[in-house]
């Protein structure tokens, strides 16, 4: 986003009479592999895109915290930093409220702000918008946090961050969110994608250049939206930890062979097989891009969508109708990518099929669909003053 952070440092200068403190950048991304199993301790592998989120913020005195998007220009959000608790901000500013709630639910000092965010983002298509926000809003306000409340506090790592952010999230929105997302925002690299163990906190970067292997990966966007906090995501997660009840295991990451799932209902038995199969798939996903060998990757990420599609039913029609179309056009392999029921589908595809690819899904969507290609890019950052 060169150049954006100018454009939101003289926006915050019109909103608020002075310039901001300073301004982080948080990237979207893309998991390559690894659906549905960040919450049951499991593994992923997204990477960061290009696109993302800027977060400015400058200190305040009065203990208000106001709230401004210039994708909601006019509208003013402000409540006494002391006020915030779950529930107490509804709509977009709940996210950088949220924020500030976590920060100092964790001790840190978040007095009042001015917070203003920009965002070339497009929200609800499973690029992980609202984590990318959680975070640069965090770290925004840790770092304006100074050393924090307690004798020798230290400010947050980027894994600490990535953890407040979710706790923003989740405990502040009520979004029941894993961990894999807002890790995904503060620890990827440009040219790798972070292979994380969501039980241990562990994490590697593996090699993503499908530049250098002359493939392409292209972000479609179906045009379907959907909302992650009406209920459906939570289901799928309650499901997965009724399985894991019935099986007598803290989560489903202790089972490592579908033959375990054995006696389970018939619904939960395939909500798991999902969740075993798809750790399975991250597992050799890493191993393959690890050999240099991400044209091979196809076909795991297909078995992926098949899996989220009749085992987890999170997929929806215009995404399985993207994936046929890519796949029919030359496509090494496709899946739904994101939590589910709207969003974008990601497509594997030797780059000099890429046009014929996007002309395929565009047929079939219609004009609803748009496109991004990406690149592994890297995770967030002070973006201004530079």
């Amino acid at each position: 986003m060169a150049g954006a952070a100018d454009v939101l440092a003289a926006w915050f200068r019109d909103c608020y009479g002075a310039h901001p403190e300073l301004i982080w950048r948080a990237p979207g991304r893309v998991n390559l592999i690894g659906e549905h199993t960040d919450y049951n301790d499991g593994l992923v592998l997204p990477f960061a895109i290009g696109r993302g989120v800027l977060a400015a913020a400058s200190a305040r005195d009065d203990g208000v915290l106001d709230m401004r998007s210039r994708q909601m220009p006019g509208e003013v959000v402000a409540i006494g930093a002391d006020e915030l608790e779950p529930g107490s901000v509804s709509g977009w500013a709940g996210y950088p409220a949220g924020a500030a709630w976590a920060l100092a639910s964790a001790g840190y000092r978040a007095g009042g702000a001015n917070v203003a965010v920009d965002s070339d983002l497009p929200i609800g298509a499973g690029l992980a918008s609202s984590a990318a926000l959680c975070c640069a809003v965090v770290s925004c306000l840790a770092a304006l946090s100074g050393s924090g409340s307690g004798p020798g506090r230290r400010l947050p790592g980027l894994a600490r961050i990535a953890e407040l952010a979710r706790s923003a999230e989740a405990d502040f929105v009520g979004m029941p969110c894993g961990i894999m997302d807002q890790d995904a925002a503060m620890l990827c690299k440009q040219g790798r994608a972070l292979l994380l163990d969501c039980q241990t906190g562990d994490f590697s970067l593996v090699p993503l250049d499908p530049a250098a292997a002359d493939l392409s990966m292209l972000v479609a966007d179906t045009g379907v939206r959907h909302a992650l906090a009406d209920g459906q995501y939570a289901a799928r997660r309650a499901e997965c930890q009724a399985a894991a009840r019935l099986l007598g295991v803290r989560s489903l990451r202790a089972v490592r062979d579908p033959a375990g799932l054995a006696g389970l209902p018939d619904e939960l038995l395939r909500r798991a097989r999902h969740v075993v199969t798809e750790n399975a798939r991250v597992v050799q996903v890493a191993e393959l891009l690890s050999a240099g060998r991400l044209a091979d990757c196809g076909e795991l990420l297909t078995a992926s969508h098949v899996s989220l599609r009749d085992d987890f039913e999170v997929s929806w029609p215009a995404a399985d109708t993207a994936v046929d179309a890519a796949l029919s056009a030359g496509a090494l392999g496709a899946r739904m990518t994101g939590a589910g029921f709207g969003g974008s589908v990601l497509v594997l595809a030797p780059t000099e099929r890429a046009g014929a690819i996007e002309a395929a899904i565009g047929a079939a969507l219609g004009a609803a669909a748009t496109f991004l290609v990406v690149q592994p890019g890297p995770g967030a950052h002070q973006a201004w003053p530079a």
